[in-house]
């Protein structure tokens, strides 16, 4: 009896949160996309000049690099959840511009990366609730627009988290969590 009662608990509190989940609202996400913005730039602006071009080892990006592939993807993941092209003619299969032709110093690559954070925010400021909801394919599967731009956010929560490690080699410490 004890099984089932806890397995119908476990049952509840997985559909409960899916349906907070679910109530997540553009307001909400735009809020989020702006503190991850402000985040971010805590990580740009902790990582000195010459610990741009660094890697901890050489089969890995620069931290640069790990920073504009974030930024490539921001554009990415946008231009295929609008149906908008970049500011480069991106297509959503095509993403690694930024990381060809941006310096990789840290002047360039905070220009660049901010830059994509603000670009982002604003189609989704432009988008409707009903373009939103709307389903559309994304890597062979079917996705809603704002799913996509929940997708984006992981992508760049991981790169950003990623440039932890390489602060810390550097004998840096990382900006604080923020999750508010």
């Amino acid at each position: 009896m004890k099984r089932l009662s806890l397995l119908f608990t476990m049952l509840t509190l997985t559909a409960a949160g899916s349906s907070a989940f679910a109530q997540f609202t553009q307001s909400q996400m735009i809020a989020e996309w702006q503190r991850a913005r402000a985040y971010t730039k805590e990580y740009l602006d902790a990582m000195p000049e010459d610990g741009y071009g660094f890697k901890p080892t050489p089969e890995v990006r620069s931290f640069a690099g790990q920073m504009l592939h974030l930024a490539d993807v921001n554009y990415a993941f946008t231009v295929t959840a609008s149906g908008k092209p970049s500011p480069f003619g991106q297509t959503g299969a095509d993403h690694g511009q930024l990381g060809r032709t941006i310096p990789q110093t840290k002047e360039a690559t905070t220009q660049a990366v901010m830059a994509s954070y603000d670009w982002l925010i604003s189609i989704l400021q432009g988008m409707t609730p009903d373009q939103l909801q709307e389903t559309i394919k994304f890597a062979k599967e079917d996705i809603t627009r704002f799913g996509i731009f929940g997708k984006a956010f992981e992508h760049q929560t991981h790169h950003r988290g990623q440039t932890t490690i390489y602060l810390r080699l550097k004998g840096i410490t990382p900006p604080g969590e923020k999750l508010f």
